[in-house]
């Protein structure tokens, strides 16, 4: 299997994130060295557009490839990544912003793509409780049917509880928080990239939205292990502050 961890340098909330310092060790470098511990993975490459970048992950022993730099999102530019680095049964993609990444989640992510062979693409979901996670729009909510498959993702609060006061839906067993890891099949994660963005996916800007609406399915596996991310330079201390505790 091949892990793939996209990274650029200019994002719009905080850029040059992946190079940033958490207790001695870049954001990238804290990503890389966890996502190496999983032992499904037989390879793992950072899949950047910046020289700078390039050469810190050199520098540290990482392996890492140059792509495109028109690539709208890290499914794109794992995709460019797997056309070239072929031979591999999975791909996966993992976040290149969550320093304490569970190595475990990986495993988890992969199983039943590995379990069912029909099936192209499988995603992690962990349950929420808080209804301040539950109102928050920058967490991304997802509901299964009774196979584990997603049949729908939302920044809104879903699914909405009629008869019970949105104060007590923490409470209810309904709501789970995705988790943006991705298990790919090779040749669906072609297809996946090359499909025209739809109105669901412009409505919520979520790009796995495009897949459903386009009939593909996506396996979701529940974890327990909540995720850590770096998107702001606030979310950067509190990362630095947790490596104090």
């Amino acid at each position: 299997m091949l892990g793939v961890i996209p990274a650029r340098y200019a994002s719009s909330r905080f850029p040059g994130k992946p190079l940033a310092d958490i207790g001695g060790q870049t954001l990238i470098q804290r990503v890389y060295r966890q996502a190496s511990q999983a032992t499904c993975l037989t390879r793992v490459v950072v899949a950047t557009d910046d020289k700078r970048i390039y050469e810190h992950v050199r520098s540290f022993g990482g392996e890492v490839i140059m792509t495109a730099e028109t690539h709208l999102s890290g499914t794109d530019r794992c995709a460019e990544v797997a056309a070239a680095m072929e031979g591999y049964d999975i791909v996966v993609n993992i976040q290149g912003d969550e320093p304490f990444i569970d190595p475990n989640q990986i495993e988890l992510l992969v199983q039943p793509l590995l379990l069912q062979q029909d099936l192209g693409i499988a995603t992690l979901a962990k349950a929420l409780h808080r209804q301040e996670d539950i109102d928050n729009p920058n967490i991304v909510k997802v509901v299964m049917n009774k196979l584990g498959h997603a049949m729908y993702f939302s920044r809104s609060p879903i699914p909405f509880i009629r008869d019970v006061p949105p104060s007590d839906w923490g409470r209810q067993p309904l709501f789970f928080k995705h988790i943006g890891l991705y298990a790919f099949k090779p040749g669906i994660l072609q297809s996946i990239t090359a499909l025209p963005p739809g109105v669901y996916e412009r409505a919520e800007s979520l790009e796995q939205l495009r897949w459903l609406a386009s009939g593909f399915t996506i396996a979701v596996s529940i974890t327990d292990q909540e995720s850590v991310g770096v998107d702001t330079p606030e979310d950067l201390e509190k990362v630095r502050r947790m490596m104090l505790d």
